[in-house]
């Protein structure tokens, strides 16, 4: 063994290779994109024997390759991010009535925020859809242990299993003892079988088998080695609060609550005014709560009240019997989660089947965050407001926390940080890509321009506001198509990049001309995947494996499904890219651009644009037409300033300035 330090997505990829896992998959998607980039790396080195890995076309793809691989009896691991699940949704609602024999872990990792995706989806629902068991870890640490644990469970009851850690999880960073040499293990080989092939007769079957065995699990969440994954504790004698919390909020609620301590030990909290914990209540007090005030109200809290905390480290199938004892004798529970209330449904559904008499407080009753990130100040926040007590003086919180602060009850002293919204790299080319395309309509009011996922959906920022849309991967050209159908009169542009091209955009293009809509699709193609994280594609020949295969033409791919008009441009030589758009816009039918110029990430910065002040009239194009951030504007002396610290010598402003006042070494182009 040796000791490393390792991001949680890391961590997790040696877990599986210890584990014994023979073929991993999956598309990137932060934030589990490092995961399978970890297996590449150690396959590389010679540490992990016997492992395919590999970065597949897309989501369904890569289930539907690991559940072939665990119809053999291998052991295999599945990558993505949430919303990448969607895409692999129709394997997976079959898969789990066919079932698997090797042991399928299916590593989902949500994104509240959310920080880089569509949606604040949650897997855990998804779970419940699928009737497929669930763990959900609050630190690294512990998704190492679970991930061992999910390869037992999914061969004890030969189903696959879903592994959902959150972006700070992921993310997060500490020493883990690894193996320095893993071995694959060896799966028993296909047996012929009728359970493999999914006729209605045999799902009739399957789906009573579903339920029953999510009966044993959520048995073994509750009595088994499993509930481990489901530890609680008492805080105090008697408690009548009860706490409940998943993921990383357990990690959190644990830290609120030492913070909590040491605030009443140190003498900064006091009983608030309707304090249900309050010692001394005066004669104005109903029911256990001060409603005027009195000897309680803001006496000093020397200590918390009794509490019993229980973390659900498995919320799918519910532990509704370990559920059941943390309750006894409890008045009050709160619930920390972040994404859907899954957990406080679960607290409220046992409750009535208990005939229980405690009251659940969460995101339903307003008394917890609601929607996006947990952190330790908000959870500290809600507690104190649960317990009944507050702060002794005002507290400074930042940003969105003051909200947080405020709903419960804290008076606090607002500081408002300012906005830095995100930005396309200098140099990025999908920046001359957008500019060529609008400014090769007669009027920009006559595109409609159609996005998809990816950094270049930052086109829509100002000023180029060439996204007007953006759905889900892919979507761009499909949507793209009923704008056509509407609106004739308007062309209907399409951006896609070049691995989306390959994830989903191939359907839509075949869509276009099977049907004859008049649309453009412009491939934006930088050569690699530059938002999670620059990974290969088709593309790009490259493979996770080693061997380079054969690239994939994305021209000759458009000219196999039909597309008879496809031109190709550098979006960095302006000139010759808006020559090309004009070409495939103002043809009556699918056309397509293909715009190539790689990612500023694989190339190599040229020197900075140097400024000729002499023949600048400050007209102020440069700055205001394409919004490079190593451009900005001396508004004094009226002329652009050049950041030689950000720029990359890509000369895309050059041809923006009429008097060439901006010169780039190299740049063979012109003002037009």
């Amino acid at each position: 063994m040796a000791k490393e330090f390792l991001t949680g997505n890391e961590a997790f990829a040696h877990a599986a290779l210890e584990a014994g896992v023979r073929v991993c998959a999956g598309y990137p998607g932060t934030p589990s994109s490092e995961v399978i980039e970890t297996v590449a790396k150690e396959h590389a080195a010679g540490r992990a024997e016997g492992v395919h890995v590999e970065w597949s076309t897309n989501e369904k793809a890569a289930l539907e390759l690991l559940a072939g691989a665990a119809y053999s009896g291998a052991r295999t691991l599945y990558t993505c991010k949430q919303v990448g699940l969607n895409v692999a949704s129709d394997a997976l609602m079959s898969l789990n009535y066919v079932g698997v024999k090797g042991g399928t872990v299916l590593y989902v990792a949500d994104d509240p925020g959310p920080i880089s995706s569509q949606t604040e989806q949650d897997t855990r629902r998804f779970a419940a859809f699928a009737k497929v068991p669930v763990f959900d870890p609050a630190t690294p640490e512990q998704g190492c242990q679970m991930m061992s644990a999910a390869y037992e469970l999914s061969e004890k009851y030969q189903t696959p299993v879903l592994m959902r850690p959150t972006t700070r999880v992921c993310h997060a960073s500490t020493y883990f003892e690894v193996a320095e040499h893993t071995q694959a293990r060896t799966p028993e080989g296909f047996k012929r079988d009728s359970r493999w092939v999914i006729f209605p007769k045999r799902s009739y079957a399957a789906h009573k088998e579903i339920n029953e065995r999510l009966v044993s699990v959520a048995n073994d969440f509750s009595e088994s080695e499993f509930d481990a994954f489901n530890p609680m504790f008492t805080e105090g004698e008697d408690a009548q609060f009860g706490i409940v919390a998943g993921g990383i909020s357990y990690a959190y609620t644990r830290e609120a609550l030492r913070l909590l301590e040491e605030e009443a030990q140190a003498g900064k909290l006091v009983w608030a005014q309707g304090a249900p914990a309050a010692p001394i209540l005066p004669p104005q007090c109903e029911g256990g709560y001060c409603t005027m005030g009195g000897p309680a109200y803001g006496k000093t809290v020397d200590a918390l009240p009794a509490y019993r905390i229980m973390q659900v480290g498995t919320p799918y199938p519910f532990p509704q019997k370990r559920a059941v004892r943390f309750a006894e004798g409890l008045s009050d529970v709160i619930v920390f989660e972040e994404l859907d209330h899954v957990l406080e449904d679960e607290m409220l559904k046992t409750a009535g089947c208990a005939h229980a008499g405690y009251r659940v407080h969460g995101k339903l009753t307003g008394e917890t965050t609601d929607r996006g990130e947990n952190t330790v100040d908000a959870i500290a926040a809600h507690l104190r407001a649960f317990f009944g007590v507050q702060l002794a003086e005002p507290r400074k919180v930042f940003g969105a926390e003051a909200a947080t602060a405020a709903s419960a009850g804290e008076e606090v002293a607002q500081i408002q940080p300012p906005a830095r919204p995100p930005l396309l790299c200098p140099g990025c080319p999908h920046r001359g890509a957008f500019y060529a395309v609008k400014s090769a309509l007669k009027k920009p009011s006559d595109g409609i321009f159609c996005g998809d996922i990816g950094c270049y959906t930052l086109g829509n920022a100002k000023p180029l506001n060439a996204v007007d849309t953006c759905l889900c991967m892919g979507a761009g050209i499909t949507v793209a198509q009923g704008f056509s159908v509407v609106e004739p009169g308007k062309k209907a542009l399409s951006f896609v990049g070049d691995s989306t091209f390959f994830a989903s955009g191939m359907t839509g293009i075949a869509n276009a001309v099977y049907n004859q809509h008049d649309i453009t699709v412009c491939v934006l193609d930088n050569a690699t995947t530059a938002m999670t994280g620059s990974q290969p594609h088709p593309g790009t020949g490259v493979t996770l494996m080693g061997p380079k295969s054969e690239p994939i033409s994305i021209e000759a791919v458009l000219r196999a499904l039909g597309v008879k008009v496809i031109t190709h441009a550098n979006p960095l030589r302006l000139d010759e890219a808006r020559e090309a758009a004009r070409e495939a816009i103002y043809y009556d039918g699918p056309s397509a651009i293909i715009f190539e110029s790689p990612c500023v990430k694989l190339i190599k910065p040229g020197a900075p644009v140097r400024y000729r002040e002499e023949a600048c009239t400050g007209c102020g194009k440069c700055v205001l037409k394409i919004g490079c951030p190593a451009l900005s504007w001396d508004a004094e002396n009226r002329r652009p300033v050049v950041d030689a610290s950000l720029c990359n010598g890509c000369g895309l402003c050059t041809y923006l300035c009429e008097d060439g006042a901006l010169e780039c070494d190299g740049n063979e182009g012109s003002a037009q």
